[in-house]
């Protein structure tokens, strides 16, 4: 009969789980910018929420991860809308701000950095990668005549850009 060892093995850690996971801080941190709050590993919306807040000594200032992609102008997603008919336009917008308020609202950092409708085509970035993706998803879910393409740039660099695509009118 063979008896099996168990040998304890830790694996090292990727570069990059270091960078997106780092250990949780002590103090309570408030953006000075938007205002979220850093308790229990990770960003919130309310400082109320927090149920030790009466036994808090210390409260820090910083800005948020997502303030600061905005601020040094980094994105992690984004999204394109090609051969738009002048019809949806206004339509596709309102989708994509409505999706990404509600993502705000689960996650304070997945944010709507920026969207511009320039030519019958919409460009819009974002903080989070996977909320571009299931964005691009529901576009493709409501218009179901659409293309969709999704590019994932090579390591280290989590960018995602994805291109949605109306199929052209046919010429008469």
């Amino acid at each position: 009969m063979k008896t099996w060892k168990n040998y304890n093995i830790k694996l090292p850690s990727s570069r990059t789980e270091k960078q997106e996971f780092r250990k949780g801080r002590k103090p309570i941190l408030i953006c000075k910018i938007c205002d979220i709050v850093y308790y229990k590993k990770s960003w919130h919306h309310k400082l109320e929420e927090y149920q030790k807040l009466e036994k808090v000594k210390k409260v820090d200032f910083a800005i948020c991860p997502a303030c600061q992609m905005i601020k040094n102008k980094q994105l992690e997603g984004r999204l394109i809308v090609r051969n738009m008919p002048a019809k949806f336009a206004k339509e596709i917008i309102n989708l994509i701000q409505a999706y990404s308020q509600r993502a705000f609202e689960q996650d304070p950092l997945d944010r709507l950095i920026e969207i511009k409708n320039e030519d019958g085509q919409i460009l819009a970035t974002f903080t989070e990668n996977q909320m571009t993706v299931r964005l691009a998803k529901k576009i493709k879910e409501v218009f179901n005549k659409v293309k969709m393409e999704i590019q994932y740039s090579s390591p280290p660099s989590d960018v995602v850009e994805v291109e949605v695509e109306f199929p052209l009118a046919p010429v008469v």
